[in-house]
């Protein structure tokens, strides 16, 4: 594991692009080493400075990796350099066609049914040799229950998109029970894999503009997320800038 970067109260990875974390990702695969991944964006970083369990939580993830350009430009004023934008909805893909090449299963958790369920008939349309070992939505009462059929159906990989924190506090109180060896906080992936949400054009997703386009989709929601969040996460930031240099 490459060294980790402290970015605040938070210390995240810093690969160059996501080719060298696929490499990595693979070779743990192949020595049956676990881990737990987690995306950073600056509103995951805002929610981790309210729930310390949560920060924690974050801390303790094997790869947390740097989702947009908030994270990169925050991840800056502390003097670290981030490379490419390794948000999970372009690097998951990258990875599940890894876990095509190789045979390793996967098993999705999250959104509704009906929406689980497309994302793995598609997901298995553009990728014919991946093999979804089962589906779950993202609304259960038991973590034992869900565990115990994750666990059999025999998958190596498990992909939960419940939203933080949730998605990641899952994981982590799950983490010893839990078989697969690699298990992922997707966020929306599963959503947009299934179509249900449009991602932004490419040309808007190199330009770290898909902030934008989500919040031209869902104004409500977004707007205080990406305004009112981005201006908190850069206020949180140098506060603890400066508090560090003192």
């Amino acid at each position: 594991m490459n060294e980790k970067k402290q970015v605040g109260t938070i210390r995240m990875n810093d690969f160059h692009t996501k080719q060298d974390f696929a490499d990595v990702f693979t070779g743990r695969i192949m020595n049956h080493k676990p881990m737990n991944l987690y995306f950073l964006n600056d509103h995951g970083y805002n929610i981790a400075q309210k729930d310390r369990d949560y920060n924690e939580i974050l801390n303790r993830a094997d790869y947390l990796l740097n989702d947009g350009i908030g994270i990169k430009l925050g991840a800056k004023l502390w003097g670290v350099t981030l490379g490419e934008n390794l948000n999970g909805t372009d690097l998951i893909p990258l990875l599940l066609r890894k876990c095509a090449e190789n045979h390793w299963s996967v098993f999705l958790l999250g959104s509704a049914q009906h929406i689980v369920q497309t994302a793995s008939q598609k997901l298995t349309e553009q990728l014919p040799n991946l093999m979804i070992a089962g589906t779950h939505d993202g609304y259960f009462s038991s973590d034992a229950e869900i565990v115990a059929e994750i666990n059999q159906s025999g998958a190596d990989i498990l992909l939960v998109g419940m939203g933080m924190p949730l998605q990641e506090k899952f994981i982590d109180r799950n983490s010893d029970s839990l078989k697969p060896l690699a298990r992922i906080a997707v966020g929306g992936f599963i959503d947009f894999a299934s179509g249900v949400k449009p991602r932004a054009p490419k040309i808007m997703r190199q330009l770290n503009l898909e902030w934008l386009f989500r919040m031209v989709l869902e104004p409500r929601r977004m707007w205080k997320r990406n305004v009112v969040g981005h201006a908190q996460f850069f206020s949180k930031v140098i506060w603890l800038k400066w508090k560090h240099n003192r």
